[in-house]
């Protein structure tokens, strides 16, 4: 019992002369708090002065006009002149159709304005034709006239011979009756020169005011020669940019319809990036804010310069083939996307090309809000133009001449003044007078009335 109770002192001075803390281990948890307190100080102040004027995102790819080339006509492939990844300079003949269909159709177009050329000269003559009926008709009428006038002479003479028995009964009828033939002579002659007078007023309805060239059925005609002029022009299909050309689908002798896709194209040298940001990172972008872009193509090597060009008027999920139907009660909140449009420098992308599709890193720098984040103003100039498909109009104008020349003959290009008066007064009624004839028994209720 003794031996324990001398051990304790010797325990209790052991344990007073160990330290009370280890100096070193305190330095070094001292040394890493500050280092955590002053990386901490350093991030806050890096996120606050430099990280919070930059938005950035890996969600950005690029993009570009992919043109689709599809023919204006239906036809037969003949030739393919590019194929995949060639390029191609505007106008270049890409794809040859057969021609064959559309010079037949050229030619059926050119017989049926010379037809309607042909119709129309037929048109002003029978203006003439039509004016010599009306000055014959006019003739029978005076020749009823006469006829009148004779036969009421002899139906008066023959009635004062009645009395003494000179003139008999019979002959006495048949002076009515001859009078009365010249009465329906005279309507009938009248009427003729009505009806000529209207076929004359119909057929002056389709010639006056205007000219063979400009007459509506040539005009039609013509129209129909440009088209068959056009489709023969538009056999062959040129490209409409410069570019690359891709997925091309057509094959030699293929039947192709009007708007087949055969092949595309894409202009390289004026790609664009789409940067699809958080919803929380578009409160600072502006349009014209500098963008820096790394291309995993080229890596760290290679730094875009870019420019915000517009920000989209919609998520992606919105524009999706099956947008999310959120008001369900299966709904899950998830972050939101809206594509940034970036415009690129064209000096480097032509010395650093890049394709369609590729990944891109992007980061907008947002220091300066001055900008707008909608655009508030339509484009004022087109973005893009065709030429390559601009068909010269001067060669189908000269077709149409020179068919209109061949077959317009002698006949002017339109009516003449003097023709036009003597039309004119040729229409103008003529004033028939009929002479009174004495009441006779052939002056009875259904007799031919004339007019006077």
């Amino acid at each position: 019992m003794n031996a324990p109770q001398s051990s304790s002192p010797s325990l209790a001075n052991e344990t007073a002369a160990v330290p009370a803390g280890n100096p070193k281990r305190k330095k070094a948890l001292t040394a890493l708090a500050s280092v955590v307190v002053v990386a901490g100080l350093g991030w806050t102040a890096y996120e606050y002065l430099v990280a919070s004027h930059y938005e950035s995102t890996d969600n950005a790819y690029v993009q570009g006009n992919v043109i689709q080339i599809t023919p204006q006509i239906g036809g037969t492939v003949m030739a393919i002149m590019a194929d995949d990844t060639d390029f191609v300079k505007a106008g270049q003949p890409l794809v040859q159709l057969d021609p064959a269909d559309a010079k037949v159709a050229l030619d059926q177009a050119e017989a049926a304005l010379a037809g309607a050329v042909r119709q129309v000269r037929t048109l002003y003559a029978n203006n003439g034709t039509l004016a010599a009926q009306i000055t014959l008709r006019d003739a029978d009428v005076t020749r009823a006239q006469s006829d009148i006038l004779r036969a009421t002479d002899d139906l008066n003479r023959r009635k004062s011979l009645t009395g003494n028995g000179a003139v008999s009964k019979e002959e006495l009828n048949h002076s009515e009756t001859q009078l009365a033939n010249a009465k329906s002579a005279l309507a009938a002659a009248q009427a003729g020169v009505v009806a000529a007078r209207e076929q004359l007023s119909s057929n002056q309805s389709l010639t006056e005011g205007t000219s063979i060239e400009q007459h509506p059925s040539v005009l039609m005609a013509a129209a129909k020669v440009r088209e068959a002029y056009l489709a023969t022009q538009r056999a062959a299909m040129p490209a409409p940019v410069d570019g690359y050309v891709a997925k091309r689908t057509v094959q030699l002798g293929q039947r192709v319809a009007a708007g087949t896709p055969m092949m595309s194209i894409i202009p390289l040298k004026n790609v664009w990036v789409d940067a699809n940001f958080k919803e929380v990172q578009l409160r600072n972008i502006r349009i014209g804010q500098p963008v820096t872009l790394l291309a995993d193509l080229y890596g760290k090597k290679v730094e875009y310069k870019g420019t915000v060009a517009g920000l989209g008027a919609g998520t992606g999920a919105a524009f999706s083939l099956l947008p999310a139907q959120n008001a369900t009660g299966n709904w899950i909140k998830v972050v939101q996307r809206v594509p940034v449009r970036i415009t690129l420098d064209t000096k480097q992308i032509a010395d650093n090309p890049l394709r369609v599709g590729l990944s891109m890193d992007a980061e907008v720098d947002v220091s300066n809000k001055d900008g707008k984040m909608l655009a508030d103003a339509p484009r004022p100039v087109s973005m893009t133009e065709v030429h390559a498909y601009a068909v010269p109009s001067e060669g189908a104008d000269k077709d149409v001449q020179r068919v209109i020349a061949a077959n317009v003959g002698r006949a002017g290009k339109a009516v003449r003044p003097d023709d036009s008066d003597r039309l004119a007064k040729a229409v103008k009624p003529a004033n028939v007078a009929v002479p009174a004839v004495p009441a006779t028994s052939a002056s009875k209720p259904g007799a031919i009335a004339t007019a006077s």
